[in-house]
């Protein structure tokens, strides 16, 4: 009597173990969350570090006279390029910690310097969108490879600019909210096969909203960069024409 209660009772065992193992196994098959991205949470604001960093970046350039920013190629575009030393900082003292959003202290954002000769302003650049970018970049450059140099483009959305065909690129699976407005982002691609991500509908969102006038000559991004602690990372150039945002391509 008493081995048929302990078998029914490790069978009842087993069964649960298989239980918790699929449930295991079906969260690993969820795919894995890129840094600082949490599913059904909205995304981290930034305002509070940015003004705090702020400061400490005032103090630290009248002291000193200098900017603590990291050394940069000259190659690294704007949007990337003079990232703070956030180390730096603290030890000299500016700042009694570094943000739990900052990436050294393993959040999802790098701490920018724009306009760092006439009026240095912190800004933020989201790597969640610079991951996934690059993911899809690694696999465009996947599909040249193995098609003779093709890329796998779907619609020309601009002129020389077309989407990344997700299909053909496989990459379904990776999807892109936008800092500013929280909206899918398209994956776009130039004649090189460069991929970008598209702002284009966030900015005509915002000249809507503020009812913006832009002229042609104006880089629309630093209407973005203007009205959000973000930067547009990973983007093309956009220029106002007709009554619509166009990104502009590098020439070839």
């Amino acid at each position: 009597m008493t081995q048929a209660k302990f078998s029914k009772s490790s069978g009842g065992f087993r069964k649960a173990a298989a239980a918790i193992m699929v449930a295991l196994l079906a969260v690993s098959l969820t795919g894995c969350l890129y840094p600082g991205e949490k599913k059904n949470e909205t995304r981290v604001s930034y305002r509070e570090s940015v003004k705090r960093i702020q400061m400490a970046i005032d103090d630290y350039q009248k002291d000193s006279g200098l900017l603590p920013i990291l050394n940069a190629d000259q190659s690294i575009p704007k949007y990337e390029k003079f990232r703070i030393d956030m180390d730096l900082l603290q030890k000299r003292g500016f700042i009694d910690e570094i943000p739990s959003t900052a990436f050294e202290k393993g959040g999802s954002a790098y701490f920018l310097i724009l306009d760092e000769e006439t009026n240095p302003t912190v800004k933020v650049m989201d790597l969640v969108t610079v991951q996934k970018i690059n993911d899809v970049q690694r696999a465009v450059n996947q599909y040249k490879s193995a098609h003779n140099g093709k890329l796998p483009a779907g619609e020309e959305v601009f002129p020389g600019i077309h989407t990344v065909d997700p299909a053909l690129a496989n990459t379904n699976n990776i999807i892109l909210k936008s800092v500013y407005s929280g909206q899918d982002m398209n994956f776009i691609m130039d004649q090189a096969g460069v991929v970008y991500a598209d702002y284009a509908f966030d900015i005509m969102q915002l000249i809507d909203k503020e009812g913006l006038k832009p002229t042609e000559e104006e880089d629309l991004r630093e209407e973005l960069v203007k009205a959000s602690d973000y930067v547009p990372v990973k983007s093309l150039s956009y220029k106002w024409s007709g009554d619509a945002p166009v990104a502009v391509g590098p020439q070839l």
